[in-house]
């Protein structure tokens, strides 16, 4: 079978690879799609520190179970439509006892120490299994919304920890799928009142903004992004700013646009080289703020992104604006690369 396949950073590519066999407590599927995120970007480019051996890229993953295991967990046949987390946590550990699973201290990941879902068929560990992690897809949602799951399952989680209240104003730094993601979570699980969004590739701005209707755009290329914030609020701030693109110095003009007691969402994680910025103390001190990190997602976010998707509360299948199949992987990643769309999906 064919398969997108790291070697090393700067060497990813498809081969033929043997088509894998299902243990006894696993699950094999096809994998229908397989959708991209910046992420495959950056372990293409720099590698990974879990990725120690040749693997297959990929972890937005929806399928067809084509074989089950005798001893695999669940109550799964061939036929069943699922989407597999990507994040694995261990079940056991004290951050999963407590139900912080998205942290995990000892989390794998599908297409990092488990081969992922660029390739025709993949197999669904035991360790999937054991913390629920293989999802039925809900009646009448497709193979390429319930991939977009993950993404809105780690924005989903993201948002719980800031509480969005109603009326909130909101900055939304990144007009890729998450950010646009971002701002359906915040309209259509919290009511936010205005929502702003942020980026400076005008083109990508102008396609995202066309898909999720914004009610201001600021291209920060053009205009100092914290001065405009602090016009539009009257000179307030903003209640709840997330960045959800990794650059430094959008960190920093998050806390300086935050209203008093403000939420931030550090969503976007910065390059390792690079991993530190300039914080005003005093702001967070005085202004009472709430800075946030978001670490993916648990299991459970996925469950309720598929049911968010379902009911139309959270629509996704608008932004997958590029549906490519396998051959054509390497050119998916210089599209997610380019911003030249909003969602990538690999079809297998």
């Amino acid at each position: 079978m064919k398969a997108l396949r790291y070697h090393a950073p700067g060497d990813v590519r498809i081969e033929d690879v043997e088509e894998p066999v299902c243990g006894p407590d696993e699950v094999k599927i096809r994998v229908r799609n397989c959708s991209t995120c910046g992420t495959d970007v950056k372990i293409r480019a720099n590698g990974h520190v879990n990725i120690t051996r040749v693997t297959t890229m990929g972890h937005e993953i929806a399928g067809e179970v084509v074989e089950v295991g005798p001893d695999a967990l669940g109550d799964f046949a061939p036929g069943d439509r699922v989407q597999v987390i990507a994040a694995i946590p261990c079940g056991e550990c004290h951050e999963c006892r407590k139900g912080w699973m998205e942290v995990c201290q000892n989390q794998l990941s599908m297409g990092y120490q488990f081969d992922g879902g660029f390739a025709e068929y993949m197999i669904v560990p035991k360790e999937v299994l054991k913390v629920d992690g293989l999802n039925r897809i809900p009646e009448g949602v497709g193979f390429d919304e319930a991939s977009a799951a993950e993404p809105l399952a780690c924005a989903i989680n993201a948002q719980e920890q800031i509480g969005i209240e109603k009326g909130d104003f909101v900055v939304v730094f990144g007009a890729g799928p998450i950010g646009c993601m971002h701002i359906r979570v915040a309209r259509g699980l919290y009511e936010a009142g205005t929502i702003v969004l942020v980026d400076i590739n005008e083109e990508r701005l102008k396609m995202s903004a066309d898909a999720v209707h914004p009610d201001i755009v600021i291209d920060a290329s053009k205009v100092d992004v914290v001065d405009e914030v602090m016009k539009l609020t009257d000179g307030r701030g903003a209640d709840v700013i997330i960045t959800a693109t990794p650059a430094n110095v959008v960190q920093e003009q998050a806390v300086a646009m935050a209203a008093r007691n403000g939420r931030i969402s550090f969503f976007g994680g910065l390059p390792k080289t690079n991993p530190t910025i300039t914080l005003d103390s005093n702001l967070v001190h005085y202004r009472q703020l709430h800075i946030h990190g978001a670490n993916g997602s648990a299991p459970e976010h996925h469950r309720r992104a598929l049911e968010y998707i379902s009911t139309g509360k959270i629509p996704v299948a608008d932004l997958i604006t590029e549906h490519l199949p396998l051959e054509r992987a390497a050119d998916a990643l210089d599209i997610v690369a380019a911003g030249e769309a909003i969602k990538v999906t690999i079809e297998p």
